[in-house]
């Protein structure tokens, strides 16, 4: 198991999470509400299946996590107007609020795990991780 690239990735995944989730609870945040204030701030996604797709998490867990922001009066979620089948997210203000509060805790996030490892370092870790996640062409 410990020769397992499995095994790596998902500690450092899981050191990574807990970090940063240790500083967005002060803030009321879990690290997939934070996810979803960025998709939809940063990204300008509006749709929770797009939201979930870049969240990385399934439609069900997006659904319990927007409820969350929404009933704290992060996102708001309204009745598509162009296809009234959907659903359209937007932030409020207090949602934008709270994310310029937590980008000082996640940066320093970064900023830590960042100092383990030389520039080139990083560009390699991401290329591979990028190749991990994505494949070569016509792979998944």
């Amino acid at each position: 198991m410990h020769d397992s690239i499995g095994y790596h990735a998902t500690f450092a995944a899981r050191l990574v999470e807990r970090r940063v989730e240790d500083g967005l609870r002060d803030f009321g945040l879990t690290r997939v509400g934070w996810c979803i204030l960025l998709a939809v701030a940063e990204e300008g996604l509006r749709n929770p299946s797009d939201i979930a797709r870049f969240v990385g998490i399934d439609r069900t867990a997006t659904s319990r996590a927007l409820r969350t922001l929404e009933n704290e009066g992060l996102v708001s979620r309204a009745i598509g107007q162009e296809d009234r089948r959907t659903t359209e997210v937007t932030m409020t203000a207090a949602g934008y609020d709270r994310m310029f509060q937590v980008v000082p805790i996640c940066r320093e996030n970064m900023k830590h795990f960042n100092a383990k490892l030389t520039e080139a370092e990083r560009a390699e870790l991401k290329r591979l991780l990028i190749k991990l996640c994505h494949g070569q062409a016509g792979e998944s």
